[in-house]
Formats: structure tokens, sequence, C-alpha cells
């Protein structure tokens, strides 16, 4: 099940790795992506601190941590491919995993239909 931020980061737990990335509604407005920066493995992040980068043609965004924890690993292929973000945002096109540090915080993330009121009012 996805969890999302209001700044459009989606959140999937698998066991106690979380695998983060930004939400669909984030990449088409942002469109083609051209560049991402991504967090360094064992870093440690604070629940809304910078993770990443992402820029496109338009413009560049911060990517958030949705919830504090240390990163386990990045998906290496967007550095050559960063178009994998547009294409499948919540499949192929995740930026890194983490393990959070608490996991109950992933809990207090919107749901879907959350999420979706929150997009759709904008």
């Amino acid at each position: 099940m996805l969890r999302f931020t209001k700044d459009h980061e989606w959140l999937r737990m698998e066991g106690n790795i979380a695998t983060v990335g930004i939400t669909p509604f984030a990449q088409e407005k942002l469109g083609d992506l051209v560049f991402v920066e991504l967090p360094s493995v064992g870093a440690t992040l604070d629940k809304g601190a910078v993770a990443a980068t992402v820029e496109s043609v338009k413009a560049a965004a911060d990517v958030y941590a949705p919830v504090a924890g240390e990163v386990t690993a990045v998906n290496d292929r967007l550095v050559e491919q960063p178009g994998l973000v547009n294409g499948e945002p919540t499949g192929d096109g995740w930026l890194f995993k983490m393990k959070p540090a608490n996991p109950a915080d992933v809990d207090a993330l919107l749901d879907e239909e959350a999420y979706d009121a929150l997009t759709s009012a904008t």
C-alpha cells in the first residue's frame, strides 16, 4: 500500500524497508526529468529533510524524506536514465530506499484517498 506526503512523495513499505519516490502528480507538474541527484547510502535523514533533487526542463525540485531513517539503497539507474521517473514514478522510477527510524511514522502519512483529495483541490 502506498502512503503519500503533502510534498508529493510516495512511500511503500516492504518488510522494514521503505521505497520512496515522487508521485505521478509531481512528475506531471515537473515535466520531463533531465537530472536526478540521489542521497548517499548510509545517510541518516530527518523527516522533512531534503533527500534528493530532481530537475526537469521546467524546474528543479527538492524531494523530502517522508519519515526519519537511514538510506539503504538508491536507484542508480536514474543517473543515466532520469526519464524512468516520468515513465514509472511508482515503479522503476523509485528514488531511494530507507529503513524508517520509527515504522509507526509511516501510518501518519496520507493514504491514497487523502492524497487524491489534496491533489484534486489544486
